[in-house]
């Protein structure tokens, strides 16, 4: 697929960025090249490939799911700079 100077100058302007009328050929070649590798990738037989989230395999750790009451309110208030009956305290910022 190939980018003309009037497409990159509605992409520009969709993207709003200001693009000299000089500079339009180069971002409508840039551009097109941007679409070519993408058609390249869809050549690739990805059968049977599983999908991944990382180059590195990893299992993130898991602990059991159990309701708990935290049980710990007042040490996680204790942190706070300033709490009021049972919660944190923020000044007011809306009027």
């Amino acid at each position: 697929m190939s980018i003309d100077t009037e497409t990159a100058r509605r992409v520009a302007h969709l993207a709003r960025i200001a693009v000299k009328d000089d500079d339009l050929p180069a971002l409508a070649r840039e551009l097109s090249g941007i679409l070519t590798f993408m058609e390249q990738l869809n050549e690739v037989d990805v059968d049977g490939v599983e999908p991944m989230t990382s180059v590195t395999p990893m299992r993130l750790k898991r602990r059991e799911d159990v309701v708990t009451d935290g049980g710990m309110q007042d040490r996680i208030l204790a942190n706070a700079p300033d709490a009021r009956e049972g919660f944190f305290a923020v000044p007011k910022v809306v009027e």
